[in-house]
């Protein structure tokens, strides 16, 4: 994903270089306070006071995602990513936005495999204004959630997944990729926003049973960072949400495990001008030991132009144009990916494909045998590290952390836990890493191809 750079950059790389100056122990020190209580209906409430600014993040977490559909009913999550924007019974579809805005503030939603969050950032002021929107469309969307409304949505969602999937130059392949990776009845198979047909055949009976049985506040957090004072925070969260109806929380997820016994090799023809390889593996669930180490590996690989990959297939040996690694995390398992573009070449497309995939196993196997250097794992970790301290200086970036955190680990403040990692790696652990999760002989190799004109 692209970084996002926000005026507070400068700082972060300031609070970078302090943690390389003073090492481990100011990691160690590295503290975020907050308050947690639980509401009688279950809703899990953290509070962060931050009064940098005069604005107040607030991150709701449903704790379902598209790992809770089932084959042949998928698209769910998003759907309603959507659908809670249309209005509640006191809130009158497109209000949210107007509302939020005339105040000052705005509000978004995502979507992933295990959660669909819901944020605003508003004037400290209008807290009560966010909390009202969210405990209203918790306890009364399906008040103004008709089957005209699913349609409509469902709708704008067949056409949202046309255009950037279907339709976009080598988005095909992101939809492949888990279904190559993760066998049929696994939850992380099918894409996050679902698939057109199974979108089609879902019923208003289908939405309603699932927003009964997903958001319920017992399956929800609710992080607040930024100008409060906790005890009045607190007020104003029980005021609005205390009298959101209780039900019953869901049960966990089963989630198999995942072992490739040879390699998948697969081509598709996309409307591209250019060959492009995807390299895939599935890797340890994040924060399972080797997550840390693949993140620095995919760092030494593919960012900046001094680095492995970029270096041998972009200047020494030039095969291709663009060059990108990245280890992807979820809660229950990872992918790592390295995705090249190949250069305009005489040479048919799997020729030149081919070419890119020896070059790049050649510089794996390097990595095998000899780790990075010192100066390669310091130029990662310091990425890395950058952009951690650049999302801790802003309130919604605190509470989005904070929420995630909360999810995975049980402890909101998981800051310097998840720091340490990357201080705490050696080159050997990243060569080790790369030895047990990214095998030759057990991966995915998917092609994307010009068609034929």
């Amino acid at each position: 994903m692209p970084k996002r750079w926000t005026l507070a950059a400068a700082a972060g790389v300031l609070a970078v270089a302090i943690v390389h100056a003073q090492s481990a122990p100011l990691v160690a020190s590295l503290s975020v306070p907050y308050t947690r209580f639980t509401l009688p209906n279950g809703l899990t409430v953290i509070l962060q006071e931050d009064h940098r600014v005069p604005q107040v993040a607030i991150d709701l977490a449903y704790h379902v995602g598209s790992a809770r559909e089932t084959p042949g009913h998928t698209g769910f999550a998003h759907l309603f990513e959507h659908l809670m924007f249309d209005g509640s019974a006191h809130v009158k579809k497109g209000e949210i936005d107007t509302l939020l805005n005339a105040a000052g503030g705005a509000a978004h939603a995502v979507t992933t495999e295990e959660e669909t969050t819901y944020y605003e950032q508003v004037p400290s002021n209008a807290l009560d204004l966010a909390l009202f929107l969210e405990s209203d469309r918790m306890q009364y969307l399906l008040d103004a959630l008709t089957p005209a409304v699913v349609d409509a949505e469902r709708e704008i969602v067949k056409n949202e997944l046309q255009q950037s999937y279907l339709n976009a130059p080598y988005g095909k392949a992101y939809l492949r990729i888990t279904e190559l990776l993760y066998p049929p009845s696994h939850p992380y198979h099918w894409p996050v926003v679902g698939y057109i047909d199974d979108l089609s055949a879902a019923t208003y009976a289908d939405v309603v049973t699932f927003f009964k049985t997903y958001y319920t506040p017992s399956n929800a957090t609710l992080v607040i960072a930024g100008d409060i004072e906790p005890a009045d925070a607190r007020r104003r969260v029980e005021h609005w949400f205390s009298d959101v109806t209780a039900r019953p929380r869901p049960a966990p997820i089963v989630f198999p495990p995942v072992a490739l016994t040879r390699v998948t090799r697969e081509t598709l023809t996309d409307r591209v001008n250019l060959p492009r390889i995807f390299l895939c593996w599935p890797t340890p669930a994040r924060f399972a030991p080797g997550d840390a180490a693949l993140d620095v590996l995919a760092h030494v690989l593919a960012d900046g132009k001094g680095s492995r990959l970029y270096k041998r297939l972009v200047y020494d040996d030039p095969l291709a144009q663009e060059v990108s690694a990245s280890e992807n995390p979820s809660p229950h398992g990872s992918i790592f990916l390295i995705d090249v573009t190949a250069r305009p070449s005489s040479a048919s497309p799997a020729d030149v494909l081919a070419r890119i995939v020896a070059a790049v196993d050649r510089e794996l196997d390097a990595l095998r045998t000899t780790p990075p250097t010192a100066d390669e794992l310091e130029r990662a970790r310091s990425g890395i590290e950058t952009t951690f301290v650049d999302g801790m200086q802003t309130i919604a970036g605190k509470a989005r952390q904070m929420n995630a955190y909360e999810s995975l680990t049980g402890h909101p403040d998981y800051f310097a836990a998840d720091l340490g990692r990357y201080e705490a790696l050696q080159a050997d652990d990243v060569r080790a890493a790369l030895d047990q999760w990214l095998p030759r002989d057990r991966r995915v190799e998917l092609s994307i191809v010009p068609e034929a004109k």
